[in-house]
């Protein structure tokens, strides 16, 4: 993974398990997301559902990085290597709670790099749309663990970068019409 480079990541559970099971899975997850991936990745977008996640980050730039992690020798293989322990992090506490052993997560998570306008923010929209293409909820309001919540109450605390979405809307009014004009369209793409 690049430095300055956008991605949209996204993993299952192994078989038919799923990641996570209870309230407390999401709230763990999430916070170790930024314990482990917060000075590596400006985070745009997220969506956590019951066996798979989606996220919309991009890798800090070089310089930020090195002033961050001076004596990491390569960039790229630094933010795989805090991807591998936020995952394995996540995958040791699940296992202990829940006395389970093994792999909780497909062996490799998905990354798709991000070229232009219209790919981020179909997969800006995508992502959040998630939980209604997989039957969770009927509105996307009403998912709990995105971060479509994160821009509807601005004025809550955050760990996304939600300033950055303004180079690909007009602002909140513009990004709630791309919602619903794009929903049907987007809700039988494949991204996974």
């Amino acid at each position: 993974m690049e430095p300055g480079q956008t991605y949209h990541i996204f993993n299952h559970a192994n078989g038919d398990e799923n990641i996570f099971r209870e309230d407390e899975n999401y709230r763990f997850f999430l916070k170790q997301y930024s314990k482990y991936l917060g000075d590596v990745v400006d985070t745009y977008a997220y969506c956590l559902m019951p066996n798979h996640f989606h996220l919309l980050v991009g890798v800090k730039p070089e310089d930020q990085l090195r002033k961050t992690f001076p004596k990491f020798e390569t960039l790229e293989k630094l933010t795989s290597k805090q991807f591998s322990n936020f995952f394995s992090s996540y995958t040791q506490a699940f296992n202990k709670k829940y006395q389970r052993r093994g792999s909780l997560f497909q062996k490799n998570f998905k990354r798709k790099p991000i070229f232009d306008l219209n790919q981020w923010q179909e997969t800006f929209l995508y992502i959040h749309l998630n939980p209604i293409k997989h039957g969770f909820v009927d509105r996307i309001d009403d998912w709990k663990w995105s971060s479509w919540h994160g821009y509807q109450q601005p004025e809550k605390p955050s760990n996304l970068d939600r300033t950055f979405y303004l180079n690909f809307f007009d602002g909140p009014r513009h990004l709630q019409e791309m919602i619903e004009s794009k929903k049907e369209w987007l809700l039988n793409k494949e991204f996974e």
